[in-house]
């Protein structure tokens, strides 16, 4: 499943949707310290809204940052009517409060979808911003028409990136859903019953043909570096001869994440209803 073409495909629609409009929507992104693999999540995220058309603004704090400091800053790009959509980039070094600092963010901007308001109305079905990763699996799946009523789906990983508001949205579609963790006994047993496994645990290449059903759609979350080398979850060249479809590393789940998030982008800037 070639998540990098259909990533392309939205982004050129969502092009299209903007180059007529006289303002452009703006995007804010947080970042707290230096990370490396950050600063590379961010220069994709800027390219991506450069080529469509969307204003990008980044502001980096020092890692020494007191917190009401960052925080201030949000609530001044939450009163900022040119300021569409607001994000965090995580990890935020652990001495802060990231609850908090996510919680300050305007629901109504939440790009990232993971205030708590915006997580709880996901969970009661209702309509919401939703974290941009997960949106990204639930759309390669339905490119690619995949049925997920009725389904067995195994999710390996419960984080609230990834594994929590999956789960969720799953329950949604009708799948019977299985969330699998660190704890879990027996984790083999469990995903080869997995018509649908999703893997976002990030540990390499874990998964592996002998823990898939024959014919299973596979969806691997994970990005790791190995040998200077980027590899997911799962062991991609022996899976996929087992696999009916399967998402690569790279260009699979990760360049979706990004085209989510233009769409979340553009649905605040369009201010849609997002709490009825």
């Amino acid at each position: 499943m070639d998540g990098e073409a259909l990533s392309l495909k939205i982004q050129e629609e969502i092009k299209q949707k903007l180059k007529n409009c006289m303002i452009r929507p703006s995007v804010a992104v947080i970042q707290v310290g230096s990370d490396p693999a950050s600063d590379s999540y961010i220069k994709r995220k800027e390219k991506a809204c450069s080529a469509v058309g969307v204003y990008f603004r980044h502001f980096k704090f020092e890692d020494d940052t007191p917190e009401l400091t960052i925080i201030n800053k949000i609530k001044e790009l939450n009163n900022d009517e040119y300021v569409n959509g607001i994000l965090v980039q995580l990890p935020i070094p652990e001495r802060y409060n990231e609850k908090r600092i996510l919680n300050s963010i305007s629901n109504s901007k939440d790009v990232d979808g993971l205030t708590d308001i915006n997580t709880g109305r996901m969970i009661n079905g209702r309509k919401t911003l939703v974290p941009c990763t997960p949106l990204g699996v639930m759309r390669i799946l339905k490119e690619y028409e995949i049925p997920l009523e009725g389904k067995r789906v195994v999710i390996v990983g419960r984080s609230k990136l990834v594994g929590k508001p999956l789960f969720q949205l799953m329950l949604a579609a009708d799948a019977t859903v299985t969330v699998c963790h660190s704890h879990t006994v027996d984790l083999p047993s469990i995903t080869k019953e997995a018509d649908i496994l999703i893997c976002a645990a990030g540990v390499p290449k874990m998964i592996t043909e002998d823990m898939v059903k024959k014919d299973a759609v596979v969806i691997d979350v994970g990005i790791n570096r190995v040998d200077g080398k980027l590899c997911g979850d799962v062991d991609f060249d022996k899976v996929s001869k087992k696999a009916s479809y399967i998402t690569p590393v790279p260009k699979g789940v990760g360049p979706m994440t990004v085209a989510m998030l233009l769409e979340n982008i553009v649905t605040c800037y369009e201010n849609k209803p997002v709490t009825k």
